[in-house]
Order: C-alpha cells, then structure tokens, then sequence
C-alpha cells in the first residue's frame, strides 16, 4: 500500500511566503530551485557525480570543509552544464569530459639531459571539441588545440547537444 501511495499525487501543494513583492511565477521557480537544490544534496549522499560520503572526519571544522568541497563540486558541475548548453545528465557530461585524453610520447636521448616528449592530440568528439574551445582547454594542454573530431562512425555520446 506505501508503495501506491508514494506513486500517487494526493491533490495540490500550498506555498506560504512572506514575498509579498514576488510574482507566482517567481515564487514557485524558487520552491522548485530549493527542490532541486535539496535533490542533488540527496544524490551526492547516495554517492552521485560529487558523492558526499562517506566522510571520516569528526570535527565540526573538518566535516564544514569536506562538505564546502562537495558543495563547490557541485556548483561546478552544474555550471558546466549551463556553458555547454546541454541537457544530458551530469554524470553523461562528466563521463565524456573526462574523455579527453591526450598522450605523452617520450623519445629517447641522443645525448645527456631529459629526454624530449611529445603531446599527441586525441580523437575527440565534436561535443568534446566544443568543450576544449569554450573552457580553452587548450592553454594549459597545447596538444589539444590541434585535436580534431574523429571522423570515423563512433556513437554520439551527447545528442542533445
């Protein structure tokens, strides 16, 4: 029977505020802002794309900090979503960032020193090629400026991009 319960809307939700000046619609787009803020805090307790737990501190000062990190990993990740404009999951958007991979080649010495290396730029996906443009990837990995998306027959890993 809870479980029918759980699935079934039991009429309207009343929202009291003391925002006299707000509109409806920007009352209501706030309670929904705080859901989902209150719903990405009840994923990352589960172990979501900025897991929260588990935490092995036990002073206040370390479980404020362990729980700003988790904040601010969540802030970046939403943040990233909204640059690129897309509409996929955040553990999709991370998955494919974390994607992008170049590699380092080193040759070895014709003589005394470090031997030299070679970046080579990977295969990436146009979604991929997007992100390294708009975050200017680029800058700190040079290689990347020079990647190019695969032309072979790959799967889209965004399509709502």
């Amino acid at each position: 029977m809870g479980y029918s319960l759980e699935r079934t809307r039991l009429g309207k939700r009343v929202l009291c505020t003391d925002r006299h000046s707000w509109s409806n619609d920007r009352i209501v787009t706030a309670f929904r802002g705080q859901w989902h803020v209150e719903e990405l805090f009840r994923r990352s307790k589960k172990g979501g794309v900025v897991p929260w737990g588990p935490s092995h501190q036990w002073a206040d000062a370390s479980l404020r900090v362990h729980t700003f990190a988790t904040v601010l990993g969540l802030i970046f990740v939403s943040l990233v979503r909204l640059a690129l404009g897309t509409k996929t999951s955040a553990r999709l958007t991370m998955k494919t960032l974390s994607e992008i991979e170049a590699t380092q080649v080193r040759t070895t010495p014709g003589g005394m020193g470090r031997p030299p290396t070679w970046l080579i730029a990977p295969d990436i996906t146009p979604w991929q090629k997007k992100a390294i443009d708009l975050f200017e990837l680029g800058r700190w990995f040079p290689a990347l400026r020079s990647a190019r998306p695969a032309r072979r027959n790959r799967p889209a890993n965004h399509a709502n991009s």
